[in-house]
């Protein structure tokens, strides 16, 4: 077997933690596949729940303080990270997130390496200098863009040609999200902790608690649901609320003000993502602001769970719909961002969906993921753009 260009060459990510989270988890997942073809997986992180995932698929943890803002902690980061990549051999830098982006610049200008940076997420900031600051992610030898709508911000706020844009989607890992690898026991496990009856339908949210996520709008869909005459759901809202103290409270206000004690329950941080999204009837991703990509709905789609998301930002890019597809060969529903009753009509033609037309939406689903959103797919790619821009061996 022939041996991989990147055997032995060092590649060092730099994110600010490795808590749970989308760019956190494909940083381990890159870091994986390239201790898996012999090369040293780096992440330079302040650390967090995921490190021991980190070192059990073969990455080395770097403590470093990539979290802080401060511009001067960022500039002596700048020498700190030199010195690091310079130890420990580093062949290439990438990036996962703002201010250690800048970081990472500075230092791969200082050592004359390469620089990818990957644009994870919808910036906020509209005044000159959050552009500025925002800016660094376009800055790469090579930008990653998530999504083909990520992809065209990057273009059209900084002018980064083409040729420097890679799109890749986040991959899914289609062992774990898979019916066969999630025991009933799981499932089971769940649903006592969700404190949900036999009969009782989830309705599943999956998001950290901010308002973009659209737990508001969910809510108000339970409300018109329940008007409607649906006993058997629960809605719950599974997400960390990252200190938004104010915003839970008006979550919980507007669950008692709409009389939906019991029906819609916040159930804190889920650990175990594959057996709450197999064990909903029916994901929501009801987002009000433009998502970057959408990883809850494919991940929902690899076990065949019907998802309804918002139709803006790059989720339409992952679930198939009308006018896009004709309805026999939909994977979800698509609906206009914060609209309730539209919401709660996707929602309620998920739940009433037969077994076998059920069991269609499943396959069509679970293909499509396997098409575009695989992990092993995501990965390679990645390690393709490394080794594009890395000298051959022996050069």
């Amino acid at each position: 077997m022939p041996v991989h260009p990147l055997y032995g060459r060092t590649i060092l990510q730099i994110i600010p933690s490795l808590d749970a989270g989308g760019a956190e988890r494909t940083a381990i997942d890159v870091a994986a596949g390239l201790a898996e073809i012999g090369a040293r997986a780096l992440v330079a992180s302040e650390g967090g729940r995921l490190v021991g995932e980190l070192q059990a698929h073969g990455g080395i943890w770097v403590p470093f303080d990539a979290a802080t803002k401060n511009p001067v902690s960022m500039a002596l980061n700048v020498r700190r990270l030199a010195r690091i990549a310079q130890i420990e051999g580093v062949d290439l830098i990438h990036a996962r997130s703002r201010a250690p982006a800048w970081v990472a610049l500075g230092a791969a200008r200082l050592l004359g390496l390469p620089l990818v940076t990957t644009y994870h997420g919808s910036y906020a900031g509209a005044s000159k200098p959050k552009r500025l600051y925002n800016s660094v992610m376009a800055r790469g030898d090579v930008v990653i863009a998530n999504s083909d709508f990520t992809a065209g911000q990057i273009r059209t706020l900084y002018g980064t040609p083409p040729g420097r844009i890679a799109t890749l989607h986040r991959g899914t890992d289609l062992s774990s999200f898979s019916i066969g690898a999630v025991p009933a026991e799981r499932v089971d496990a769940l649903r006592r902790g969700w404190d949900l009856r036999p009969h009782q339908r989830i309705v599943l949210l999956a998001a950290r608690l901010t308002a973009w996520k659209g737990q508001k709008v969910l809510i108000e869909a339970a409300s018109i649901l329940r008007d409607r005459g649906l006993e058997d759901a629960v809605f719950v809202l599974a997400g960390d609320p990252q200190g938004r103290d104010g915003y839970v409270r008006e979550i919980d206000g507007l669950i008692a003000a709409r009389g939906l004690g019991g029906v819609v329950r916040r159930v804190g941080h889920c650990e175990d993502m594959p057996a709450a999204l197999l064990a909903a009837s029916v994901v929501a991703v009801p987002s009000t602001e433009p998502e970057a990509f959408g990883r809850i709905a494919v991940e929902a789609q690899a076990l065949g769970t019907p998802v309804v998301v918002s139709d803006l930002g790059a989720v339409p890019e992952t679930v198939l719909a009308p006018p896009d597809v004709p309805a026999a060969a939909r994977t979800g529903w698509r609906v206009p961002a914060g609209d309730a009753e539209a919401l709660a009509d996707a929602i309620e033609h998920a739940l009433m969906l037969g077994a076998s037309a059920r069991d269609g939406l499943a396959a069509r689903a679970r293909s499509h993921v396997e098409r575009h959103f695989s992990l092993g797919r995501m990965v390679g790619r990645t390690l393709e753009l490394y080794t594009d821009l890395l000298p051959p061996p022996g050069a």
